[in-house]
């Protein structure tokens, strides 16, 4: 059974740090590109940032580009989420998914596996 399991989310004020943290079992983690989406209360699923199965290729969403960074460690299982100067627009439940293959999508309906998600709350 595959699963994804995120944490580090919490409540951070405006222009601070939170890395998240997304844990997965049950796949071949190195075979599969992980992308992180995020979900604000009446809005769409957005993406936010996606690394390819080997860490080679990253991808952002124009709203957190040169503020988050995405990483692996293929050997400890773990995808991870630097999110620096944090907005009040950042403010959203934070998910991680996963899809097969090497090309980093932004679309939801490319990504096969998700997790629960991590509530990610910026105060002003």
């Amino acid at each position: 059974q595959v699963q994804l399991v995120e944490s580090g989310g919490g409540l951070v004020q405006t222009g601070g740090s939170l890395r998240l943290s997304c844990a997965a079992s049950g796949l071949s983690f190195s075979l599969y590109t992980v992308g992180w989406f995020r979900q604000a209360p009446g809005k769409e699923r957005e993406f936010v940032a996606g690394i390819s199965w080997k860490g080679s290729n990253t991808n952002y969403g124009d709203s957190v580009k040169g503020r988050f960074t995405i990483s692996r460690d293929n050997a400890k299982i773990t995808v991870f989420l630097q999110m620096n100067s944090l907005k009040s627009e950042d403010t959203a439940v934070y998910f991680c998914a996963a899809r097969s293959g090497q090309y980093v999508l932004s679309n939801v309906d490319s990504y096969d596996y998700w997790g629960q998600g991590t509530q990610v709350t910026v105060s002003s």
